[in-house]
């Protein structure tokens, strides 16, 4: 899967990744491709930032970072958004982003819970 497209590098260990969110879906779970970004459907509301908060929980568990490493850097409001995701190689990021996809379209959900 091409997906080089769909990030960016931070540094010499993160990435800014594009999102696009779709909040209060049924569940949480990553779509696969939306464009340029990965989308995400989560089953919070898009109140008081409780959907930016399950989309920084699926991207930690999905890419096996802390929480502290997932920032959303723009698109607060917007279903368009960029979070930037730290303790990664960008070398090597695009296999993981391609790992991560193919484990939530097959049902393989990361972090097991």
């Amino acid at each position: 899967m091409h997906t080089e497209d769909l990030f960016r590098p931070d540094g010499d260990d993160a990435v800014v990744l594009s999102v696009h969110a779709q909040p209060g879906a049924g569940k949480t779970h990553v779509v696969g491709r939306h464009g340029d970004a990965v989308k995400i459907r989560v089953a919070s509301p898009p109140e008081k930032g409780r959907a930016n908060d399950a989309l920084t929980e699926v991207l930690v568990r999905s890419f096996g970072v802390a929480t502290s490493d997932v920032e959303l850097v723009s698109g607060e409001a917007s279903r368009t958004k960029e979070f930037r995701i730290g303790g990664v190689d960008p070398e090597t990021f695009g296999d993981l982003l391609d790992k991560v996809l193919t484990d939530w379209v097959e049902g393989r959900i990361p972090g097991g819970r």
